[in-house]
């Protein structure tokens, strides 16, 4: 089975036009997981340039990057972007966490 990263198409949409206020066109959304927070692990987000080594998932013509390392961990992984009220932003629906801390920045898988 491929690894696979579902982009909607509200995230992608989001990523363009961020790119495009940030003149990085040309660049990805990179997500990486790292140690950290109080269970175990947390995702990281920033705008970067494809390396040799990233698996690169696309949709619309968006580019999400992922290191190796951090596709173990996200591999069927959906990244949506949601606005609310109180809080906006990109939101990662994740099946391999078994357990988030209470304040949902990181998780146990």
């Amino acid at each position: 089975m491929a690894a696979e990263i579902n982009i909607t198409d509200r995230a992608a949409e989001k990523i363009k036009k961020l790119l495009r206020a940030e003149k990085r066109e040309g660049q990805g959304l990179r997500i990486k997981v790292v140690e950290g927070g109080c269970s175990g692990f947390e995702n990281k987000m920033d705008f970067d340039a494809p390396c040799a080594e990233d698996k690169v998932f696309e949709k619309d013509g968006v580019k999400v990057l992922v290191d190796m390392k951090s596709l173990l961990y996200l591999n069927g992984t959906e990244l949506d972007y949601k606005e609310g009220l109180m809080q906006s932003g990109f939101v990662l629906e994740n099946a391999n966490v078994k357990w988030t801390c209470g304040c949902g920045t990181s998780f146990t898988v």
